[in-house]
C-alpha cells in the first residue's frame, strides 16, 4: 500500500509478481507480518501441520471453570495460586522410599490421571501443546490433590513437541512443576533408551534423568519395550541415582485367563516381577499398553503379585479400546492395586485411558475410594471437552470401541500416530487390512511385547506387507531378498534388545543376512558421551542461549533438536 509505484496509480496485473522488493516484510523481524504471512498461506494451501486434517472444531475462547470451596459452602474456591497440599510433599518430607510405604498404606485405591500425556497421545497424536495444560493447571492442582500423580512428560510427547509443536519439552516440565507443586509429576520413560527410540551410552542416560528430577519431574515409569531385564536394570538404577520415585514396568500381552495362550503366562510375568524387586523398585507398574487386560485376567495377575509381595505398591495402566478398561481397574483395585489409571472423561474412552469419573464413582460406593470429588472432575470435564475439539484435526480414526484390539493387539498410543502414518504413505484406504497385518507381523517377530519401539518394528512390518501386498509366508520365504524397513532390521539384530523367547530362526538369519548380531545390552559397550564437548560445539553453531537440557535433547534427537535450536536462534 505505501510502495511508490502503487500510490502513483501506476500498477499493471502482474505488478506483485514482479516487485519482489514488495515481500521483505514477509521475512522481517515484523511479528505482526509474520503472523499475516502465516494465515495467508493457511487460508491458501491448509495447515502444513502433520498430520492435521480439517479445521479445528472451536473458534472461541476456553472459559476455566469454577470450582465449589468444600469448607466453605456456596462459596467458589481461590484458585489464583496453586493449590500446596498434595502427595508431593510426601516425596519431599520422607523420599521415595517413604512414598511408596505411605501409597500402601493408604486404605483406598489413588489415581494417575494421563490427560496431560497418555490420553492426548492416544486419542489426538500426541498435539496437546503446553498452553491447553497450562491454562487449566492451577485448578488441577485443587481439583485432583489426592491424586497419586499426574502423568505429563516422556513417552511420545518428548519428540512431538520439538518435532511438530516447535516447543521445549523441558520448558513444559519446568512451567506444570511450577503451576502443581503438590501432585507428583511423572514421565513414561524406555529403560536404556530413556525418551529415544535407539540406544544410548549409559551415562546419558544417567545424565537424562538427574536433568529430569531437576527440572520438576517425581516419578520415573520404567519399562522396556521386550520387558528385558538388562535394559531395566540401568533405567531402573538411573532413575534411582537421580533421586525418583523408580516405578519399575512389567509390560503386559496375551491373557493370563487364557489356557491357550502359554508364552505370557502367569507364571511368566510373576518371575519377571521377581527380577524387578530384586533391583530395590518403589513401586510396580502393570502396563497393559493396548488394553488387553479383562478383569478376570486382572483379578488373577494383580492378586498372585499381591500375594506374592504384599508389601509392593502396584500401578496399574490399562486403555479402554475395547470398552472393558473400566471392569478391569475395578477388578484391580479390588485385587489389591493401590494405583489406577484413568483421564479426565471428555480425554478418556476408546484408544485413551477408561474414564476419571466413572472409575472414582464406583470406588466411592466401597472401601477403596480415591478422595477425587466427582464435582470437581465435572469441572475439569468442562474445560477439556472443549479443548477436545479445539484439536479435532488430529483425532483418532476409531471413534468406538473396537473388541477388534484383542486380535491385532495394537497399542493404544500407537493406533492414532499409526493410522497418520498409513494416510501419508497412501494406505488410508487399507487400515483394515494393516490392522490385519499389524498381527501377522507380531507373529513374524515371534509373537513380541509390543511398545515404543518395538510396536514401531511391528508397525512398519505391517505398513511394508501391506504396501506390497505381502502375505505372512510370502515375507517368511523370501525375507532372503525383501528389502525390510531399517527398523525391523535393527530389531533382528538385537539393537532393542533379547525378545522373551529369542529371535525366531531362520527368518532372524534370512532378514540380517551379513549384518552383526547383538546378543546382550545394546548400549552396554557404546562410548560415553562427553557433555562439555557437545554443549560448545552447540553454543559456536547456534549461540551462547544453549543450555544443558538442551544437549540432553541433541544427544537424545539431534536433528530434531537441531532444527528447533535454529528456529529459537533465529528469532
Amino acid at each position: 500500500m505505501t510502495h511508490p509505484v502503487f500510490e502513483s496509480g501506476k500498477t499493471w496485473t502482474t505488478f506483485i509478481d514482479d516487485t519482489p522488493d514488495l515481500f521483505k516484510l514477509v521475512t522481517s523481524q515484523n511479528r505482526a507480518q509474520k503472523l499475516l504471512a502465516y494465515l495467508g498461506d493457511l487460508a491458501v494451501n491448509g495447515s502444513s501441520i502433520k498430520g492435521q486434517s480439517g479445521e479445528p472444531g472451536l473458534h472461541e475462547e476456553i472459559p476455566i471453570p469454577k470450582f465449589a470451596d468444600p469448607k466453605n459452602p456456596g462459596k467458589t474456591l481461590d484458585t489464583s495460586v496453586p493449590c500446596q497440599t498434595g502427595w508431593r510433599n510426601v516425596i519431599l518430607e520422607k523420599g521415595p522410599a517413604g512414598f511408596a510405604k505411605a501409597v500402601r498404606d493408604y486404605k483406598g485405591c489413588l489415581i494417575m490421571d494421563t490427560t496431560w500425556r497418555d490420553a492426548h497421545q492416544s486419542l489426538l497424536a500426541t498435539r496437546l501443546r503446553t498452553v491447553d495444560m497450562a491454562n487449566i493447571a492451577k485448578e488441577t492442582s485443587y481439583a485432583l490433590a489426592n491424586a497419586y500423580s499426574l502423568e505429563c512428560w516422556g513417552g511420545a510427547t518428548f519428540d512431538v513437541s520439538m518435532r511438530f509443536l516447535y516447543e521445549d519439552p523441558w520448558e513444559r516440565l519446568r512451567t506444570l512443576r511450577k503451576l502443581v507443586p503438590n501432585i507428583p509429576l511423572q514421565a513414561l520413560v524406555r529403560g536404556a533408551n530413556a525418551v529415544g527410540y535407539t540406544s544410548y551410552p549409559d551415562n546419558a542416560i544417567y545424565d537424562f534423568c538427574k536433568k529430569a528430577v531437576e527440572n520438576g519431574l517425581d516419578i520415573f515409569r520404567v519399562f522396556d519395550s521386550l520387558n528385558y531385564i538388562e535394559n531395566m536394570k540401568l533405567g531402573i538404577d538411573a532413575a534411582k541415582k537421580a533421586g525418583g520415585v523408580v516405578e519399575a514396568v512389567v509390560c503386559y500381552t496375551g491373557d493370563v485367563a487364557d489356557p491357550k495362550k502359554t508364552k505370557y503366562s502367569l507364571q511368566y510375568y510373576l518371575d519377571f516381577v521377581d527380577q524387578l524387586v530384586a533391583e530395590g523398585i518403589h513401586v510396580l507398574a502393570i502396563k497393559d499398553m493396548a488394553g488387553l487386560l479383562k478383569p478376570q485376567a486382572a483379578t488373577m495377575l494383580v492378586g498372585a503379585i499381591r500375594k506374592a509381595h504384599p508389601d509392593l505398591p502396584i500401578h496399574v495402566h490399562s486403555h479402554d479400546t475395547a470398552g472393558m478398561a473400566v471392569a478391569s481397574m475395578l477388578a484391580c483395585a479390588a485385587a489389591g492395586a493401590d494405583v489406577v489409571d484413568c483421564a479426565i472423561d471428555s480425554m478418556s474412552g476408546c484408544t485413551s485411558q477408561p474414564a476419571m469419573g466413572a472409575i472414582c464413582s464406583a470406588l466411592e460406593q466401597t472401601e477403596l475410594g480415591t478422595g477425587i470429588r466427582f464435582d470437581d472432575v465435572q469441572a475439569l470435564n468442562l474445560y477439556w471437552s472443549q479443548i477436545r475439539s479445539l484439536y479435532k484435526p488430529f483425532e483418532a480414526m476409531s471413534m468406538s470401541s473396537d473388541s477388534s484390539v484383542f486380535e491385532h493387539e495394537m497399542p493404544g498410543g500407537q493406533f492414532s500416530n499409526l493410522f497418520f502414518q498409513a494416510a501419508q504413505l497412501g494406505l488410508g484406504s487399507h487400515w483394515n487390512q494393516v490392522k490385519k497385518n499389524y498381527a501377522l507381523a507380531n507373529q513374524l517377530c515371534g509373537d513380541i511385547v509390543k511398545v515404543t519401539p518395538s510396536s514401531k518394528v511391528v508397525g512398519d512390518l505391517a505398513q511394508f506387507m501391506t504396501s506390497n501386498e505381502l502375505t505372512m509366508e510370502q515375507v517368511a520365504e523370501r525375507a532372503d531378498k525383501l528389502d525390510f524397513p531399517e527398523s525391523v532390521i535393527e530389531f533382528f539384530q538385537g539393537y532393542l534388545g533379547q525378545p522373551p523367547g529369542g529371535f525366531p530362526e531362520p527368518l532372524r538369519s534370512k532378514i540380517i543376512r551379513d549384518r552383526p548380531r547383538i546378543d546382550t545390552r545394546p548400549g552396554l559397550n557404546m562410548k560415553p558421551l562427553d557433555f562439555k564437548k557437545l554443549k560448545t560445539e552447540l553454543r559456536e553453531k547456534f549461540g551462547k542461549n544453549i543450555t544443558d537440557v538442551d544437549v540432553a535433547s541433541y544427544y537424545m534427537y539431534p536433528k530434531v533438536s537441531i532444527a528447533r535450536s535454529g528456529q529459537r536462534s533465529s528469532h
